[in-house]
């Protein structure tokens, strides 16, 4: 795991399918501390639940439940109910089967049991880096292009904030006094730009300090 940044895995959400109560607590006891959430469940229709429900990054699933199937669980979840989440497989099984499977359904990858946790968070990093790297680059062509739709320059660092400051919905809270005590603007200057984003429909008020950031009226810009 040397040169990996295991810290850009804290935002990400975790469905892990292990029907074996004693490895899930355990890998669940382990992730935690890595990951925003794990959502540790024994049965396909647990995790199912969990999916209707939650936010979900990654899945991690068994290949071989208790009366049912791990294969089966990710064809219904990709070609029935067109989910598609990244997801790892364990088994303590080599059958050639189950890897041609796991290839038919592009799985990222394939671990065999006992879990190697060192492995497993790597594969989680090796997955999700990608993701972050992909917002990182539509959060700086958020900033451009909202700073191209104003005209004050002191105003960019306040754009940066907002932008580096959005939940996973694009939403921003905070009041004038909160943005006023971590940069070094005017209220009037602040105001005046809460006014322009609103006025281009990119940062809409949905209740009391609590912006929505509209990314699709950036391509008005």
């Amino acid at each position: 795991m040397q040169n990996k940044d295991l810290n850009i895995l804290n935002k990400f959400n975790i469905l892990y399918l292990e029907d074996d109560e004693n490895l899930l607590k355990h890998t669940h006891d382990v992730l935690i501390d890595f990951v925003n959430e794990i959502y540790a469940v024994k049965t396909s229709k647990e995790a199912l639940e969990v999916l209707k429900n939650k936010k979900v990054d990654v899945i991690i699933s068994d290949i071989l439940l208790e009366n049912e199937n791990g294969i089966d669980f990710l064809k219904n979840l990709k070609e029935d109910r067109n989910i598609n989440i990244p997801t790892i497989l364990t088994t303590a099984h080599t059958d050639t089967k189950y890897l041609l499977d796991a290839i038919k359904l592009k799985v990222e990858n394939y671990i065999i049991k006992p879990i190697n946790i060192k492995e497993l968070l790597t594969t989680l990093h090796d997955i999700l880096l990608p993701i972050v790297q992909e917002k990182e680059l539509r959060r700086n062509n958020h900033v451009i292009k909202t700073i191209s739709a104003i005209t004050d320059s002191k105003q960019v660092d306040i754009i940066k904030f907002i932008i580096n400051n959005l939940d996973n919905n694009n939403i921003f809270s905070a009041s004038y006094s909160d943005i006023m005590d971590r940069i070094n603007i005017s209220k009037p200057t602040l105001i005046k730009l809460f006014k322009e984003l609103a006025e281009k429909h990119i940062l809409i008020k949905i209740q009391h300090k609590t912006y929505r950031f509209d990314e699709n009226a950036l391509d008005n810009i």
